[in-house]
């Protein structure tokens, strides 16, 4: 993991139903995460935001809502992401809603395809977010980035990629999962990602599931691309949300998740995504997000190999 961080806003709702998202990066701003990332010795640049077209709020056309809006959107993040991982920067995207990972995934996978390094992604969310306009209920690009950045989805959006897929699907390990629609599901087990829903992280342990993913990621000597939907936490924990689903990762599963990802030292980008400051209480949500950001980025209770030298 590099010890220079970059901050990029991403300040769109453009993706979803609700409006909010778009206030994540400065509710994130305001929580710390610079100040908290740089007490810990990493070097940050705040570049500002990303810039793109206003929410429109029309309905979709064709099964997508607000397509060629959110084809502009991931460009630019795009060109904003690849120059900092092209600089040596460790990037990470402070959003807005999570079809804005569409941008991050393209900028990474283009970055990894030039370096000749495989990529894998690690998506931490309480959706699938694998919808297509046949099967989304409400069209908002949000519940689909999974689905384009491995191939599936209109061809202009797909375009914003180097290639289709961008990410290959078995390079895709999802956590969190508890929301599925209907119709999405037989995408989800016909596509190859490898998902650690509720039910199996009751089952085997949260740190059993990043265990297995780590081990395969590491395994496939690859970029690891982080990709943190706020809403994969419980609600009682994380209000600040549009789709708050109850059963989400408690407190400590969740810091356990991040702390054995920046024990891995695999790391080379990250997405926060889905804060939503009017659904919010006190910024609480964002203050967790920074908490958990520090733990990715080395913050431990005490270094761990002072304590555990037996195991």
């Amino acid at each position: 993991m590099k010890n220079s961080v970059s901050l990029i806003g991403v300040p769109s709702d453009i993706g979803a139903s609700d409006r909010g998202a778009s206030m994540g990066p400065e509710a994130l701003r305001v929580a710390g995460l610079a100040e908290t990332l740089k007490k810990q010795g990493i070097t940050v640049n705040d570049t500002g935001n990303v810039s793109g077209p206003d929410n429109p709020e029309l309905p979709p056309v064709g099964g997508y809502r607000h397509l060629q809006e959110n084809i502009i959107w991931a460009s630019n993040i795009q060109d904003a992401i690849f120059s900092e991982l092209k600089n040596g920067h460790l990037p990470i995207m402070m959003g807005g809603d999570h079809a804005m990972s569409i941008g991050s995934i393209a900028a990474v996978a283009r970055y990894c395809s030039e370096k000749a390094k495989p990529i894998c992604m690690i998506w931490i969310d309480a959706h699938a977010d694998y919808n297509t306009n046949e099967t989304s209920p409400s069209g908002n690009i949000h519940g689909m980035p999974v689905a384009v950045a491995t191939g599936v989805g209109p061809a202009d959006l797909l375009s914003v990629g180097h290639a289709v897929p961008m990410i290959a699907p078995e390079n895709v390990y999802q956590i969190a999962i508890r929301s599925v629609d209907k119709n999405e599901k037989q995408l989800v087990i016909d596509s190859g990602i490898s998902v650690y829903d509720m039910r199996r992280i009751d089952e085997i342990g949260i740190r059993q599931a990043m265990q297995d993913i780590l081990h395969d990621v590491a395994e496939k000597g690859a970029h690891l691309h982080v990709s943190f939907d706020v809403d994969s936490l419980d609600p009682s924990i994380a209000p600040g949300v549009a789709t708050t689903i109850p059963g989400g990762l408690t407190y400590r599963e969740a810091q356990l998740c991040m702390e054995m990802i920046h024990d891995s030292g695999l790391m080379g980008s990250l997405d926060i995504a889905e804060i939503n400051p009017a659904l919010d209480t006190n910024n609480s949500t964002a203050k967790i997000a920074v908490d958990l950001t520090a733990s990715l980025f080395g913050r431990q209770i005490f270094p761990i190999h002072s304590l555990y030298q037996g195991e």
